[in-house]
C-alpha cells in the first residue's frame, strides 16, 4: 500500500532534479474510469479526429501514453472537452486492445514498422486489370499482411472493360478469396459501389491499392461527399485538381452498418516485420501438417513436413504452392 505526505519513499515518487520549485511527480496514474469511448477516424500531424457518440471530437495523445501511437480504427478513451466545438481539444488517455492490425514497412530491409489501420475486419485490395497493369507481387504482399494481421482479404478488380479477369482469377483461385469485378462505366454509374457493398455490411473494411486503380473513386461512390462532411472529413487536393488521399480516413457507410477506411496509395508494401508462422494460420487445411516441421521452418525447405502432409492427401498441392508463393514475396522484390 502506498503512503503519502511525509511517509512517502523513493518508490512512491519521482523527483525531477535541477529544477527549483518543482513538486515531485507521482508514479500513480489516474485510471480515467469516467473517460468517454471513441474511435479514431483520421490522424493529421499529431491531431486525431475521433467519433464520440454522434459527434466528431478533435484530440491529442496524452503524455502518459508515451511513444504508443493511436492510428485510424483504434478504440480509445478520451477526457477533456468532448463537445466537438471549434478550437476545443480532448485528450486520448487510453488505447484499447486491438482485434487486428494492418502493418507494413517501407522496404523489406527497413526495420521501422508502420501501422496503417487497427481493428479492421477486412482488407479490400483494389487492382486494375489494365492501365495500369496488375501487380501480382504487390497483391501477394497485401495478402500476406492481411493474413498476418488478422484481416480477411477481398480482391476488387477494376477496368474489366479493358482486360478480362481470367488470368488474375486463376492465379488466386486456390486461395478462395472473395472477389468483385467492375468496369469503368460501373464505377461512374454506381453499379460497382453496389456490388462491393454486399461484402461490407457490418464490417470495417480497409481499402488499399496503388495509384490509378480507381480505389479512391470507388470509396467516394461508397461514401458520398455530403456524408463525408457530416463526419468532418475532407480529401486533400493536388496541384492538378485531382482528389487524392494523403492520410487514412475512416468513413461510415450510408445505407448499411459498416465502415470503409481509405488509405493512401502505396508504391510498395514492405514485409520486414512478417512472421511466417502467423501466415500459416490463413491455411487451416495446411496448418496441422506443420506439427512435424523443424523449429523455425520456413515451409519451403527439404525437411518441411508440409510436403508429406500434401502427399498423404490432407490438402491440395495447389494450396501448398500458394502458401509458398506468398511467403516467398518476403524474399523477392515486386518486379522479380
Amino acid at each position: 500500500m502506498r503512503r503519502y505526505g511525509k511517509h512517502t519513499d523513493e518508490d512512491d515518487i519521482r523527483s525531477r532534479p535541477n529544477r527549483k520549485g518543482n513538486r515531485p511527480r507521482t508514479n500513480i496514474r489516474p485510471k480515467h474510469e469516467d473517460a468517454a469511448e471513441g474511435m479514431v477516424l483520421t490522424v493529421d500531424r499529431g491531431r486525431l479526429t475521433c467519433l464520440v457518440e454522434d459527434r466528431t471530437v478533435m484530440a491529442m495523445k496524452a503524455r502518459e501514453l508515451g511513444r504508443k501511437a493511436a492510428v485510424v480504427g483504434d478504440r480509445v478513451a478520451l477526457v477533456g472537452d468532448l463537445t466537438g466545438k471549434k478550437d476545443t481539444l480532448a485528450r486520448i488517455v487510453r488505447i484499447e486492445e486491438r482485434a487486428s492490425l494492418l502493418r507494413r514497412t517501407a522496404d523489406d530491409d527497413d526495420p521501422y514498422e508502420r501501422v496503417v489501420v487497427a481493428n479492421a475486419d477486412q482488407l479490400a485490395i483494389v487492382t486494375a486489370l489494365a492501365d495500369p497493369e496488375p501487380r501480382p507481387r504487390l497483391i501477394d504482399r497485401c495478402l500476406v499482411a492481411a493474413y498476418d494481421g488478422g484481416l480477411e482479404p477481398l480482391l476488387v478488380m477494376t477496368k474489366s472493360d479493358l482486360a478480362p479477369p481470367d488470368k488474375l482469377l486463376e492465379l488466386y483461385g486456390d486461395l478462395d478469396i472473395p472477389y468483385v469485378v467492375t468496369s469503368r462505366d460501373e464505377l461512374e454509374n454506381g453499379d460497382a459501389a453496389d456490388r462491393v457493398r454486399r461484402h461490407l455490411d457490418g464490417r470495417i473494411t480497409a481499402f488499399v491499392g496503388h495509384s490509378g486503380v480507381g480505389k479512391t473513386t470507388l470509396v467516394n461512390a461508397l461514401v458520398p461527399e455530403d456524408r463525408r462532411r457530416t463526419t468532418g472529413h475532407v480529401n486533400a487536393v493536388t496541384g492538378r485538381g485531382r482528389h487524392t488521399t494523403t492520410s487514412a480516413l475512416a468513413l461510415p457507410l450510408t445505407v448499411m452498418d459498416g465502415w470503409v477506411i481509405d488509405t493512401p496509395g502505396v508504391r510498395s508494401f514492405g514485409l520486414a516485420h512478417i512472421d511466417p508462422s502467423r501466415v500459416i494460420h490463413a491455411f487451416p487445411d495446411l496448418e496441422p501438417g506443420t506439427e512435424g516441421c523443424p523449429r523455425a521452418c520456413s515451409h519451403d525447405e527439404p525437411d518441411c513436413a508440409l510436403d508429406a502432409w500434401v502427399e498423404q492427401g490432407h490438402a491440395d498441392p495447389a494450396r501448398l504452392y500458394s502458401l509458398r508463393r506468398l511467403l516467398a514475396t518476403r524474399e523477392r522484390k515486386e518486379g522479380d
